[in-house]
C-alpha cells in the first residue's frame, strides 16, 4: 500500500541527528525520496544509508543553512538526483547537537548571538529561499518551519535561541502571504520539551521529565511525538492549510 508522499521528494535539514533524523525516518517511511542535509556530513550519510539498507531512496549531504552557496548546493543536488522538490522541512538549529550557552541575557556573547540567528532563523530563509524557485515551477510546494514551544510562553537563559524561534512564527505567517500564489504551503510545528539528545547524561533525563509536570498528558516526549505532524503538513491532507502553527507538546501550551 502506497504511502502519503509515495512520489515526493522531502528535503530536511538538520537530519542527521535527534528529531531531524526521526523525521526523515517517518517521511521515508511514506514513501518520500528523503534528502539529508545536514552540517554533520557523517551523520547525513549515515541516515541516508540506514533508509537506502531499509529499500528507501534517500541521499546525505554536508549542509551548512548558514551559508548561502552551501543550501543553494543542497537544492541543486536533491534536483538533480530526484527532479524535483515537494518538501523542505526546516530543521535544522543551534540547539542540541550543536549546543548553546544557557545563561542569562546579558551574559550571551554578540558572537553566539549571531550564530544562533545565522542558523536558526537566517538559515531558515535561505533554505526556503533554495527551494522555493523549483516549488514555483511545480505549482506546489509544502515549507514546514520548526519553531519551539519556547516562543509562547519564554524560557529563561536561553533568549537568543527563544528571540531566534518567536522570529520563525512571523516568517512562517508572511512567506505563507507571499508564496500561496504559487500554491506552496508554509507551516509550523511548535514542539515541547523532547527527549532528542543522543546518549542523554542523568541531568538531561530529569529536565526532559520534569517538563511533564506541566503538560496534560503526564509523559516525557520523545521525537517521534513530534513525525505526525510533519508527515501531516507534508501530505495532501493539509493542501488548504497555510500559515499556520502547530504546538505538540502534550497540552503544555494550551491556546
Amino acid at each position: 500500500m502506497a504511502g502519503r508522499l509515495e512520489g515526493r521528494v522531502a528535503i530536511i535539514t538538520g537530519g542527521g541527528h535527534g528529531i531531524g533524523r526521526a523525521y526523515a525516518l517517518r517521511l521515508a517511511h511514506e514513501g518520500a525520496s528523503v534528502v539529508v542535509a545536514e552540517i554533520d556530513e557523517r551523520a547525513a550519510l549515515a541516515v541516508a544509508q540506514e533508509l537506502q539498507s531499509a529499500g528507501h531512496q534517500a541521499i546525505g549531504l554536508r549542509t551548512d543553512v548558514s551559508d548561502k552557496n552551501s543550501v543553494e548546493r543542497m537544492a541543486q543536488a536533491a534536483l538533480a538526483r530526484f527532479g524535483r522538490i515537494d518538501v523542505l522541512v526546516n530543521n535544522a538549529a543551534i540547539f542540541a547537537t550543536v549546543p548553546m550557552s544557557r545563561a542569562p541575557f546579558d551574559e550571551i556573547t554578540v558572537d553566539e548571538w549571531d550564530r544562533m540567528m545565522g542558523v536558526n532563523l537566517k538559515g531558515t530563509w535561505l533554505a526556503s529561499c533554495a527551494v522555493i524557485p523549483v516549488m514555483r515551477s511545480q505549482g506546489y510546494g509544502k515549507i514546514i518551519n520548526i519553531s519551539s514551544g519556547t516562543a509562547l510562553k519564554g524560557s529563561p537563559s536561553r533568549i537568543h535561541y527563544v528571540s531566534s524561534k518567536a522570529a520563525i512564527l512571523g516568517f512562517t505567517k508572511t512567506l505563507a502571504n507571499e508564496v500561496g500564489r504559487d500554491n506552496i504551503c508554509v507551516n509550523c510545528v511548535a514542539p515541547g520539551s523532547t527527549l532528542s539528545e543522543e546518549n542523554p547524561d542523568d541531568g538531561i533525563v530529569k529536565m526532559r521529565t520534569a517538563a511533564t509536570a506541566t503538560r496534560a498528558l503526564k509523559r516525557v516526549q520523545t521525537p517521534e511525538d513530534l513525525t505526525g505532524a510533519i508527515v501531516f503538513f507534508a501530505s495532501a491532507d493539509s493542501d488548504f492549510i497555510t500559515g499556520q502553527t502547530l504546538v505538540v507538546d502534550g497540552g503544555s501550551c494550551l491556546h
